[in-house]
């Protein structure tokens, strides 16, 4: 995957987002396109040693547009300035945790786990947490882990804006209805997702060396993103 044309393609975009510049460039798009859904067939493979579940995906279950949707956004610019893959066993568009790669420049990105769940969901997500909170704390509590990812809540996931590691996008200011006020590991009942990431250089993905920093980072990830997809799967 060749990340510096890519990368090089977006920051023009962020700097020419309009419809006019993009038409007399698509050429360019194409290419880099290519560049990066051959850079996530690849990711796939390499991934699939870890996680047989995956193994039947094509690039096309875990790309998505490049036109951005602006019905409900103040922001009307026509096109993303990152590429984006989710590689997830039942797809892109599903709530079961899986593992992203995000191109962006000054934003290049690994993530693992699951985003933005249903409030039934994450309800049944906590509730499997204070069952198993010793496996779950031997988990997340791990030094490898923490290392990676940081604590909960800790980091900051926005647009222009990522912290260089994190776990958790979102959290309550207080226990969620429903569960002990003073529960001792209130922190994990308070995250609205379980997702965790680390913020990798823009070459990363350049060369062949990236496999295996992208293996090392998904199984890190894998055993807390399993636990929460055991729960997930029961609805989906």
């Amino acid at each position: 995957m060749n990340t510096k044309i890519i990368l090089a393609f977006l920051k023009n975009i962020a700097a020419n987002n309009n419809r006019e510049w993009f038409q007399e460039h698509k050429p360019e798009y194409e290419t880099v396109r290519k560049e990066f859904e051959a850079g996530v067939e690849e990711a796939i493979t390499t991934l699939t040693a870890i996680d047989s579940e995956i193994a039947h995906l094509k690039v096309k279950d875990c790309t998505y547009r490049f036109y951005r949707d602006t019905r409900f956004s103040p922001d009307k610019s026509p096109y993303k300035r990152h590429f984006g893959a989710y590689i997830c066993a039942k797809g892109r568009k599903a709530l079961r945790g899986g593992y992203y790669i995000h191109l962006e420049p000054n934003n290049c990105l690994v993530a693992v786990g699951s985003y933005w769940l249903p409030t039934n969901i994450l309800t049944s997500c906590r509730n499997e947490i204070m069952a198993n909170i010793d496996q779950w704390r031997k988990i997340v509590e791990d030094g490898k882990f923490i290392k990676t990812f940081g604590y909960p809540n800790d980091g900051q996931w926005e647009d222009n804006a990522v912290s260089e590691k994190g776990f958790g996008l979102a959290a309550l200011k207080t226990i969620p209805k429903g569960f002990p006020r003073d529960y001792e590991f209130a922190q994990y009942l308070r995250m609205k997702d379980y997702c965790c990431w680390v913020k990798v250089p823009d070459n990363f993905f350049e060369g062949n060396k990236w496999k295996e920093k992208l293996i090392e980072i998904a199984k890190t990830g894998k055993p807390m993103m399993d636990m929460m997809n055991n729960v997930i799967d029961d609805y989906e």
